[in-house]
């Protein structure tokens, strides 16, 4: 027999996918199956970017690129950052990246061992906890609560550091509540910080283009005396409805860059070179395309959130960014993983059950708006349906 690591039994999964897969098995079955599961824009990439890539491929950008990426594109990302968040980001200290994960793979595998604690958003993207347990050091959930509109507490998330803490992640606009923490509560993490300089921060902003409502997403690339421990994540996979191209940059502090780099070699090599021209004209071409995305996904939004507060039982905050509600189910008497399963599989209706997110999830499932306005409310009339069938006697 064979036998790795003992650390792989503590690996685990992201459960969307098993459910995209449970959802498209069924539809294969000729089921109805409408997927508010999946986070994944339900728009093309727009013209102008699949066509710089077919144009990077004919005129024979087909070989290997540098490992941190092309400097044209790290350049853009720099402007971009300048931009956006008046970040003044050397193009030196950012890496083009394979999609977004591979960050989180690398700052965890880094701080993360037997004897070291991670802070982690729970609900949070379930590939942290994953990764952290992998890695043999302890993970602490850093909660975030419906009260506080799914963002995080400063103060209680500084109240879990301790002098074992390597590693702190933190996620806004949040997957999966679309919660987004305000200025004011990262300022005053930032403050506390200065009390604990040896601990990294990693900052996953791969949604900071999804917030509404006027509200202004607060990068922590803005905070010059973090430069020397944070690592930013971002991407092009939700902005630019781009998930299949697997593109993503990351921003990281000097003295660990090298690392960076030695993993990238050691793993991946370079980024696929046609896909960063894509990345390119992205960034520096028109940005109508996702001007129209976030109209629509703000439409959807607000649906959404009637719609389900109208379900018996059922209660929404309304999310202030990404494409993700967080619906309260707890009164309808369901667990949220058999709730989940259950409108699946009665309801043709895909939806993600809150502790797949962490323990902080329970009594919430996820639903995905990206997806058609039609399918949504159709989707959520199904699950009032079986709401009301099923409601607590």
């Amino acid at each position: 027999m064979l036998h790795p690591i003992a650390n792989f039994a503590n690996l685990g999964d992201e459960n969307a996918f098993a459910v995209l897969a449970r959802a498209n098995h069924l539809a294969a079955q000729g089921r109805d199956i409408i997927n508010l599961g999946i986070g994944q824009p339900d728009f093309k990439t727009p013209n102008h970017i699949v066509s710089a890539a077919v144009k990077a491929l004919e005129a024979g950008e087909h070989g290997y690129s540098p490992a941190n990426g092309i400097p044209a594109l790290r350049e853009a990302v720099a402007d971009d950052l300048k931009l956006r968040h008046g970040a003044d980001i050397a193009p030196d200290r950012i890496m083009i990246m394979p999609g977004g994960k591979v960050t989180m793979y690398m700052a965890i595998t880094m701080f993360g061992q037997p004897g070291a604690d991670i802070l982690y958003p729970d609900p949070g993207f379930p590939i942290y906890r994953s990764m952290i347990e992998f890695t043999g050091a302890r993970p602490v959930p850093v909660p975030l609560r419906e009260e506080n509109g799914f963002a995080f507490s400063a103060d209680e998330l500084l109240s879990l550091i301790t002098p074992q803490t390597r590693l702190i992640i933190v996620n806004s606009p949040s997957n999966p509540t679309g919660g987004v923490t305000p200025k004011a509560e990262i300022d005053k993490l930032v403050k506390g910080l200065a009390q604990w300089p040896e601990v990294a921060i990693m900052s996953d902003e791969i949604y900071s283009r999804m917030t509404f409502d006027d509200l202004a997403h607060q990068s922590l690339t803005s905070y010059p005396e973090l430069a020397d421990r944070l690592i930013l994540l971002s991407g092009w996979s939700k902005t630019y409805a781009m998930t299949g191209w697997r593109l993503g940059f990351s921003v990281w502090p000097a003295q660990i860059l090298d690392d960076a780099r030695k993993l990238a070699v050691n793993s991946y090599s370079c980024v696929n070179s046609a896909a960063q021209f894509a990345g390119i004209a992205a960034l520096t071409g028109p940005q109508g395309a996702v001007d129209y995305m976030m109209d629509e996904f703000d439409i959807r939004r607000k649906a959404v959130v009637e719609a389900l507060n109208d379900l018996p039982n059922v209660s929404c905050i309304t999310p202030k960014g990404a494409f993700y509600a967080f619906p309260n189910i707890k009164a309808t008497g369901f667990k949220a993983k058999e709730l989940s399963s259950r409108l699946l599989e009665e309801a043709g209706v895909a939806t993600i059950g809150g502790p797949d997110f962490g323990v902080h999830g329970e009594g919430y499932i996820r639903l995905s708006y990206a997806n058609s306005l039609n399918n949504i409310l159709n989707a959520i009339d199904r699950m009032g349906d079986f709401l009301e069938a099923n409601a607590p006697k």
